[in-house]
């Protein structure tokens, strides 16, 4: 098994001035703009943290990042102009609404007494401090009345800097928020306005009139814990491995020919699905769940417009019972996976957002639940703010809002030999980590006539 790549130890001092609100650099309009009813459901009332790691670039010797940035960020959201605003709630129907009144976002200035190197080579979550390189303002973090952006801009003691944001995720998608991401980029560079345009139009997702729910969404479901299967919040670890060729190429000899064709995510999520229910446990006959999130912006005819910046994804789920996960072989998770995402459709999403209406807009399920989302297409490694792209760049942990354990991210990565892979954050309890790790071993070992330096999968400590 390969040895950490980053050093748990890692601690270091974050010297942060007081937060600023940001405001549009010119006014703009003072207005009132309705969430979309895919954006708002319970499910997405949390904030959601992003973490860019940007090394020293001698071209910009004598650039201050934190003034480049402060005065991107203002001229951007010019454009942007409800991320400077603040969510109402209209009782009863909890409808969310933007307030466009221009307080701004917060900003914070920051210093470290750390280089980049330290941070080791592989730059993946989870991250040491990562409490002090996006601090938690005090009242900050509501999901109403509160800024829905907070940007931490910490420069480092070798000339990089580390950029972490925090968005109210009702507001964006991971889609969304890299083209805000990118236009800040932009406007850093010296553009006079972004390439893509911000649009709206957040009607688009909104529930009909009256509301049609034509489809099933067990995503939805009520379930009762009754047998105590929530992840505990104590005592919990962190890991994050890398599947690269050589383990996606194991996994997808594990499954029969005609399901070989697969994408590499639901080759994935079929076989982590499988060995996390094996870890934890539960009662042989307990339905577990896989949620998918799927962006269904290509789904619509006509597509969601180009500069489309609110979320356009939807959660499906499929169900199995532990029993059945973990005694059949991985093509059993991974043609439900499949099942499931075929089924994705324009009226599916329509029906979703009909569904949050009608039921009025509940959480997905948790109890039981994995969350799995793939950000290695979404961009944020691209972000460049005149220092080049991100060293790293994406989801700063996993977990969804306060609850550990539910969701993990997958994230490009390249490896020491200069492969390109998937990084894939994990958060169980303790001792069910080390249950994971064996049967994630297992499953690429016992089935693989590989040499044995290329059996393990890369492994980070707990931070």
């Amino acid at each position: 098994m390969a040895q950490p790549q980053s050093s748990p130890s890692l601690l270091f001092k974050v010297h942060r001035r007081e937060p600023e609100l940001i405001a549009p650099a010119n006014p703009t309009p003072h207005e009132f703009k309705p969430l979309s009813d895919i954006d708002d459901q319970e499910g997405l009332r949390f904030h959601i943290p992003v973490i860019q790691f940007y090394r020293h670039d001698p071209s910009m010797q004598g650039k201050d990042p934190v003034k480049i940035i402060r005065e991107a960020l203002a001229k951007t959201l010019v454009f942007y102009y409800p991320f400077a605003g603040r969510l109402r709630e209209e009782l009863p129907e909890r409808k969310l609404t933007v307030e466009c009144n221009g307080e701004g976002v917060l900003f914070i200035e920051a210093d470290a007494d750390v280089s980049l190197q330290q941070f080791g080579d592989a730059l993946q979550p989870p991250f040491p401090c990562l409490d002090e390189l996006l601090f938690d303002v005090p009242g900050s973090s509501g999901v109403l009345n509160s800024p829905l952006l907070l940007i931490q801009v910490t420069r480092l003691n070798c000339g990089g800097f580390i950029f972490a944001l925090r968005l109210n995720h009702t507001m964006s998608d991971a889609p969304g928020l890299v083209q805000f991401m990118l236009a800040v980029g932009e406007m850093a560079r010296g553009a006079q306005a972004p390439s893509v345009l911000p649009v709206w139009e957040r009607q688009i997702l909104n529930a009909r009139n009256p509301p049609q729910v034509t489809r099933v969404h067990r995503e939805y479901d009520e379930v009762a814990d009754t047998k105590g299967t929530i992840i505990p919040l104590d005592d919990m670890a962190h890991r994050s491995f890398f599947f690269g060729p050589t383990e996606i190429s194991a996994l997808r000899r594990l499954v029969p020919p005609h399901l070989r064709r697969c994408s590499n995510f639901e080759l994935l999520t079929a076989c982590l699905w499988k060995c996390r229910t094996m870890a934890i446990n539960p009662d042989p006959t307990e339905e577990m769940r896989i949620i998918c999130i799927v962006n269904a912006r290509s789904k619509f005819n006509p597509p969601l417009p180009a500069g489309y910046y609110g979320n356009g994804f939807v959660f499906p789920v499929a169900v199995a019972t532990a029993e059945d996960l973990s005694k059949n072989p991985l093509s059993y998770p991974l043609e439900l996976i499949r099942k499931v995402k075929e089924n994705i459709s324009e009226e599916y999403v329509r029906s979703v957002a009909d569904l949050m209406v009608v039921k009025g807009r509940p959480h997905f399920t948790v109890v039981r639940s994995y969350l799995v989302s793939d950000v290695t297409r979404a961009g944020f490694g691209e972000v460049d703010f005149g220092w080049g792209k991100a060293g790293y760049g994406g989801p700063a942990k996993g977990g969804v809002g306060a609850i550990p354990g539910v969701a993990s991210f997958y994230i490009p990565f390249k490896n020491k030999k200069g492969e390109d892979g998937i990084v894939v954050p994990i958060c169980l309890p303790a001792q069910a980590m080390g249950i994971f790790v064996n049967e994630l071993n297992s499953m690429l070992q016992n089935e693989e006539r590989i040499s044995s330096a290329n059996k393990s999968i890369f492994i980070t400590s707990a931070l």
